[in-house]
């Protein structure tokens, strides 16, 4: 079968209540804003995709900007795993993928754990878990060199990207462990009001002095500013906590139910796939870059390349990655129990 290559832009509607869930790690969008140019994000391209020529095919979902990155190489590649052609299908936001995986329109993608977990509870276990994508890439970004520790903070507005999301509750769960009061007298005000995508612009306008955000919005600060710095790299935060080794993940790769079950083959076959994708982006950032802005997903090539260093993608599958799923899950049952669907999901959300 001749190797080809498709990725296509796709949009959905949100048609269910339990869908409408903070959007990703990073806050409202898993992606740089398109059309913001200082952002380091890629102008908005028009639908393209390459004819497949035959053969049945696997569609998968992929979300628009740093999700996408590691998955660049299997789009060039023009992947088959089982004799069957894989069709990146790219889409703005989770609510717009869940949609067709619950229709059996997409059968692999990627998103947040705790989405996928309150899909699982809420949907008859609609979605399974096959791994670990994205593991902890949140920093505090300030051009204030005198921040050290989380305590450097106290008195200090921090502005987080994204309400209801990962950074929230991980930020959140961190000062509560090292005893730092919140929206308190001495302590750290939060504040959500600015678009994630604006926050590096604000930073460097001087208009907030504190910022934690994921990547690659602290590479792009980075790149505009010598001054701006990553003091505190909250993966680092977590494992003095929880331990050295210990991880949380940002974005986990999903499989509909029913797919994985009439094609669990396909399935491992693009998980062993993905994984030497990842390997090869982490070991290969500049080329990497070309390919992301080749084929419009979301991102500039220098972000790309200066960003996957401080990134933590890796790939982990299901049977390994249960205790640091469950141990982000218990922090944002928490703080917003239904953002998890309300429980931890139970050993059938693993893929097997």
């Amino acid at each position: 079968m001749k190797n080809t290559h498709i990725v296509k832009i796709v949009t959905a509607a949100v048609f269910a209540a339990f869908l409408l869930l903070p959007v990703s790690a990073g806050g409202k969008k898993d992606s740089v804003a398109e059309g913001k140019n200082d952002s380091g994000a890629a102008q908005p391209a028009e639908s393209s995709s390459v004819k497949k020529t035959s053969g049945e095919s696997v569609h998968v979902g992929i979300l628009n900007g740093p999700t996408s990155i590691p998955v660049a190489y299997m789009v060039d590649s023009g992947l088959t795993v089982e004799g069957k052609d894989v069709v990146f299908d790219r889409y703005a936001t989770p609510q717009a993928l869940l949609p067709k995986m619950l229709k059996g329109e997409a059968d692999i993608g990627f998103m947040p754990a705790n989405i996928a977990a309150k899909v699982y509870n809420s949907a008859s276990g609609a979605v399974l878990c096959a791994g670990i994508s994205g593991n902890g890439n949140l920093y505090l970004i300030t051009k204030d060199v005198n921040i050290k520790n989380l305590a450097d903070l106290a008195g200090k507005t921090v502005f987080v990207a994204g309400q209801g999301a990962t950074p929230e509750y991980l930020f959140r769960w961190l000062l509560a462990q090292n005893k730092i009061p919140v929206n308190s007298e001495g302590g750290i005000k939060l504040d959500y009001t600015i678009p994630t995508p604006d926050i590096a612009a604000e930073l460097l306008s001087d208009k907030i002095k504190y910022a934690v955000v994921p990547e690659p919005f602290a590479t792009v600060a980075l790149i505009k500013s010598k001054d701006v710095v990553r003091a505190l790299d909250l993966q680092y935060e977590f494992g003095a906590i929880e331990g050295q080794k210990a991880t949380y993940p940002l974005t986990v790769m999903v499989v509909s139910k029913s797919y994985a079950e009439s094609n669990p083959d396909t399935v491992r076959a693009f998980m062993g796939a993905f994984g030497n994708s990842v390997s090869w982006t982490i070991e290969h950032p500049q080329k990497a870059g070309v390919l992301v802005q080749k084929y419009t997903l979301g991102l500039m090539a220098p972000v790309v390349a200066n960003a996957i260093p401080y990134s933590s993608f890796v790939w982990k599958n299901a049977d390994d990655s249960r205790a640091d799923i469950e141990r982000l899950l218990s922090i944002f049952l928490q703080f917003a129990p239904d953002s998890a669907g309300g429980k931890l999901p139970d050993e059938g959300f693993y893929f097997k």
